[in-house]
C-alpha cells in the first residue's frame, strides 16, 4: 500500500518539503516509511499507532482538526515517529505525531501541549 501525503506546514528538519509518499513495508503491518517525494529527500520510519499502540490516544484540538478539515475522528490517522538507533533502544515520538486525513491526505506534524506524552517513549514500553 502507498498514498502520497501533503504535509499543510512542512515537518521541524525536513524544510521546504512537503510533498511525501507514505508505503507499508513488506510484512510489518502498520510501519510505513514516509519518504519525500522529490528525488534525494529525507525519509522518516512511522508506526501507525492504532496497530502498535492502541492505548495511545492523544488529545487533537478542535484548532488542529480545523486546519486539518477532519470532519469526523474516522477520518483520522495518528502516526508517530520511529527513531531507530544501532547501539540504543528504538524509540517513538509520542508528543508529535504525524496526523493524517485519510480522505484528503492533508496531514501535520503536531505538537501536543499541555499532554504529558515522551518525546522518546521506548518502543517496547510505549504500549
Amino acid at each position: 500500500m502507498s498514498a502520497p501525503l501533503r504535509f499543510l506546514v512542512s515537518p521541524p528538519g525536513l524544510e521546504p518539503f512537503v510533498d511525501f509518499l507514505l508505503v507499508e513495508i513488506e510484512g510489518a503491518p502498520g510501519l510505513y516509511t514516509v519518504t519525500a517525494a522529490a528525488e534525494g529527500g529525507p525519509r522518516l520510519f512511522v508506526l501507525d499507532a492504532a496497530v502498535h499502540l492502541p492505548s495511545y490516544q492523544p488529545t487533537i484540538t478542535d484548532q488542529q482538526c480545523e486546519l486539518l478539515a477532519l470532519q469526523k475522528p474516522e477520518d483520522a490517522s495518528v502516526l508517530v515517529v520511529v527513531n531507530p538507533a544501532a547501539n540504543e533502544k528504538t524509540t517513538v515520538n509520542l508528543m508529535a505525531p504525524i496526523v493524517v486525513n485519510m480522505t484528503t491526505g492533508g496531514c501535520a506534524q503536531l505538537i501536543l501541549e499541555g499532554q504529558d506524552w515522551p518525546i522518546k517513549a521506548e518502543l517496547a514500553n510505549a504500549a
